[in-house]
């Protein structure tokens, strides 16, 4: 399956970041046609007929969360862009970032319209600093050329943006830990119900939307809801950013219909593996997703078909793995990673998860038993049981698909530490 440009049309385009560059390929032609021509409703009404669902990890439809948001009297709104690309193995809307923010600023408009708001953030990774300054200047740019800020093309319509830069917490990647932080306080996630929708920025109206959701959002309004619901599958249409890395001969990102297989994104988009090595596993939406094997390579990507698969879409961030790849010491690198970024709100991702990394610590020591592994799957399920939030529900999910899909390389180094205290005993 071939790439189908709609949300990186403008990428390879001269000087992409820049207004000029966007004005020329239908830049800002959706948001004028909206304000004159649209009501609020029907720009919601349009994107949910495109069934545009959220790309960000979640897949909750778009539309339905405009609508929730409109419905809601209070005032002022908010519209949150979610610029907080933490996910290992994530790098699709950091392309959208520093190539074509103004897609993004046009979305964040238009959701502003439709939902009722007035001030929309985007809170963007620390890591970030070059794409930090590209929106902030893209926001001047878009303001200058009044299509933010006040009586927006004479059209009654208020909209500004500030960019808000985190300071590197994963968990402010969770819609209501993001909020957290852009309050203020501590990056932790909070109870839902309530939902930000209607509690959220200043326990106000909020939509919290990621970054290649609202740049979607431009075409359907130039082209239609039902164009852009034909591409892809039925339950999941339009294009997905897949960011691919890992053991595949050309690393990157690809913009393909929903729907597209892992054989198809790997084998004729990203160059297939390294010469001479063979496909083993890949993590289909980063370190958060269960890992495909080869018998899975035909599995579509998209959300549906990754929940029946026992996996995930995410955000769409595909590691590859090839035959070399030592699969506990990857699982182990990645625990790492959820140990160290859990906020410690809650016990069973605090504690849990340095008794996961311990135990892994021991399989690789050779000082672990067979037992352990039973030991580090009842922890697991406990983990993503009782965790509060989606960090700890999905830290484990790297662990237990290894160790259903791979048990024989687990086993391979509890053996190599049984035999090793059998020759001991022997010689004693």
């Amino acid at each position: 399956m071939s790439e189908l440009k709609i949300l990186t049309r403008n990428v390879s385009r001269p000087n992409p970041a820049h207004i000029d560059s966007y004005l020329v390929n239908e830049g800002y032609v959706a948001l004028p046609r909206a304000l004159n021509e649209m009501t609020p409703e029907e720009v919601i009404d349009e994107v949910k007929i495109a069934r545009l669902r959220g790309r960000g990890g979640a897949g909750f439809p778009a539309g339905m969360k405009w609508d929730f948001a409109s419905r809601d009297r209070r005032k002022p709104k908010y519209i949150i862009c979610n610029a907080d690309e933490g996910e290992p193995g994530t790098f699709k809307d950091r392309v959208l970032i520093e190539n074509d923010p103004h897609a993004i600023l046009e979305g964040m408009a238009l959701a502003g319209y439709a939902a009722g708001a007035e001030k929309g953030f985007i809170y963007i990774r620390g890591e970030y600093p070059q794409g930090a300054r590209i929106l902030e200047r893209a926001i001047a740019e878009a303001t200058s050329r009044s299509f933010l800020g006040d009586n927006i093309l004479n059209s009654g319509f208020n909209f500004s943006v500030t960019v808000h830069r985190g300071a590197g917490a994963y968990v402010c990647g969770e819609e209501t830990a993001l909020i957290e932080s852009l309050e203020g306080k501590r990056g932790q996630s909070r109870i839902r119900p309530p939902f930000p929708v209607n509690v959220g920025y200043s326990n106000l109206p909020t939509v919290v939307n990621n970054v290649e959701t609202l740049a979607s959002v431009p075409p359907i309004i130039l082209r239609g809801g039902a164009w852009y619901a034909s591409i892809g599958t039925p339950e999941c249409p339009g294009t997905k950013l897949y960011s691919v890395s890992g053991h595949v001969a050309r690393p990157g990102v690809y913009e393909l219909p929903m729907g597209v297989t892992l054989r198809e994104l790997i084998f004729d988009n990203a160059g297939g593996m390294r010469e001479g090595r063979t496909f083993k596993a890949a993590f289909p939406g980063g370190a958060s997703s269960a890992c495909l094997d080869e018998s899975q390579l035909d599995v579509k990507l998209d959300f549906n078909s990754l929940a029946v698969a026992g996996s995930m879409l995410g955000s769409g961030a595909v590691i590859v793995l090839d035959d070399t790849a030592d699969m506990v010491k990857a699982t182990h690198v990645l625990i790492k990673f959820f140990e160290h970024e859990s906020c410690g709100k809650c016990t069973p991702c605090r504690e849990g998860l340095f008794w996961v990394r311990r135990i892994l610590d021991q399989i690789l020591e050779g000082s672990a038993s067979e037992q352990d592994l039973d030991l580090l799957l009842e922890i697991c399920e406990g983990i993503r049981s009782t965790s509060f939030c989606g960090l700890g529900e999905a830290s484990v999910s790297c662990v237990e698909s290894t160790i259903k899909k791979f048990r024989g390389e687990y086993l391979a180094y509890l053996r190599n530490s049984g035999s090793g205290e059998a020759e001991t005993e022997a010689a004693s």
